[in-house]
């Protein structure tokens, strides 16, 4: 069972990092930068959450030090990104798209991470957060743009929201797939739901001081 459970992290872990890399990859080819810029925002949107979310919880080597395979994963993920835009335009909300699968996957492994070392379920939900926005956040910087995070989106939200429905339904599931499966899809849904329909977050203002 344990291993089964460390094999669906392992694959999500992967499958995420995969969907970033190409996120990365479409950010830097809109800004024009050359193969090896893009193989780098690649490898910050892909592994930057989980380095600072590995960080914080003292979890030492880092992961994709132990494990190489991740880098192999980002570079094949960005030269299959920009062989297919050389030869076809992206679909306008590609970027998003791949973002808000990234982001559902990546909350969830590192929700998972956070539980299996035995943290508070408030510290799962925030490492499992940050895990999923840190390398989103690290590209956009990067490519001068304002980060997702910061636009009002339903995003860092999608990810909260996540996470505490995958700690709610391991309460009831023995088996890791169904909360798994459920938090992920709750994710993207919020995701797409707030790309498509525009959904944001209210903004606080203070009112105008009189001079």
């Amino acid at each position: 069972m344990f291993q089964g459970i460390e094999s669906l992290h392992y694959i999500l872990d992967l499958f995420g990092v995969f969907v970033f890399a190409i996120s990365g990859s479409l950010t830097a080819g809109r800004k024009g930068l050359d193969l090896l810029g893009v193989i780098i925002i690649s490898v910050v949107t892909a592994i930057g959450g989980g380095t600072l979310r590995d960080l914080l919880l003292n979890h030492h080597p880092i992961f994709w030090i132990v494990d190489p395979g991740y880098l192999v994963v980002i570079v094949f993920a960005s030269l299959i990104t920009l062989l297919y835009v050389r030869f076809n335009k992206p679909p306008g909300k590609a970027l998003l798209i791949a973002d808000a699968i990234g982001l559902a996957f990546f909350t969830i492994t590192g929700t998972q991470i956070a539980m299996s070392t035995n943290m508070h379920p408030l510290i799962a939900i925030v490492m499992g957060t940050i895990t999923g926005v840190a390398g989103g956040l690290i590209r956009d910087v990067l490519s001068a743009e304002v980060p997702l995070i910061l636009r009002r989106d339903i995003y860092a939200t999608a990810a909260i929201c996540g996470s505490i429905t995958y700690l709610l339904l391991k309460l009831f599931f023995t088996n890791d797939l169904i909360p798994v499966i459920i938090s992920i899809c709750l994710v993207v849904a919020l995701r797409l739901l707030a790309i498509i329909w525009g959904l944001r977050l209210p903004v606080f203002k203070l009112p105008k001081q009189p001079t």
